[in-house]
């Protein structure tokens, strides 16, 4: 009985692939792998790409048409500048040119563009100043240099330039404020060095910054609290190398309690 139980399970599994695989082919056939929608999707890209290239060879054919554009307009560039720099060969009412001689039976082109062309305008050619041979003379100190003393011009009204730039009134007064004097000129002929000696001393006591004076030697700072440096002192207190071993147990310090 167990025997015709398994044989009859094998013929259903057997009938149920043969089930599914016709199911599958006809499932994949009519709806994954269509004959006619493939073929519909190709013919679609062949009109694509027939389209793609003819754009491309519009495209390419406007690059090669913009190239010889630019080549022409660089020679006739190049042949107007040629015109204005051989100006001077344009033919005139007593002379012909060499571009229009008598030999030819119509003047040539070059004669139309000298006509058409301006000359060439010579390059300004720098003066010099009239000051630069007393140079030579300073060395030999023949006759002293004379500078102008005239006055500065007033400086233009402009607007503040952008940026972090100080005051204009502020930098000029920190330029042209008046000289300290020193000790020698604060003391008067009469009066005798030390009465201008302690006169800067109280001015600089008066006009120090703070009077808090660092006394390292004495106890004035006996009652206030060491606070010991952040690269010095831990979480776990501080480490004391030399003094006791790195493997000694010390439950108190530990993190957990294993």
């Amino acid at each position: 009985q167990t025997a015709y139980f398994i044989m009859k399970m094998n013929f259903y599994n057997e009938m149920a692939v043969r089930i599914q695989k016709r199911w599958r082919g006809y499932y994949v056939r009519k709806y994954i792998h269509n004959y006619y929608a493939l073929k519909k999707y190709l013919r679609a890209i062949s009109v694509k790409n027939e389209i793609v290239r003819s754009e491309l060879q519009d495209y390419a054919e406007m690059k090669e048409n913009e190239e010889k554009r630019k080549d022409l307009e660089m020679k006739e560039k190049k042949k107007k500048y040629q015109a204005r720099k051989m100006h001077y060969l344009l033919s005139t009412k007593q002379i012909a040119g060499i571009y229009n001689s008598p030999f030819r039976k119509s003047p040539d082109e070059m004669e139309r563009l000298l006509s058409q062309s301006k000359p060439l305008s010579h390059k300004r050619q720098q003066m010099k100043s009239p000051f630069t041979y007393e140079l030579y003379d300073w060395p030999t100190c023949k006759r002293p240099p004379d500078f102008s003393t005239a006055q500065r011009l007033p400086p233009i009204g402009r607007q503040k330039p952008q940026g972090p730039f100080r005051d204009t009134t502020e930098v000029l007064q920190q330029r042209y404020k008046p000289l300290e004097r020193t000790l020698h000129m604060t003391a008067s002929i009469n009066s005798p060095l030390e009465k201008a000696r302690e006169k800067m001393k109280r001015q600089e006591w008066r006009n120090c910054i703070h009077d808090n004076k660092f006394l390292p030697f004495s106890s004035y700072h006996k009652n206030e609290k060491y606070e010991p440096l952040i690269t010095r002192s831990g979480k776990y207190g501080q480490e004391a190398y030399g003094i006791k071993h790195f493997r000694e147990v010390q439950p108190k310090k530990w993190v957990a309690d294993k």
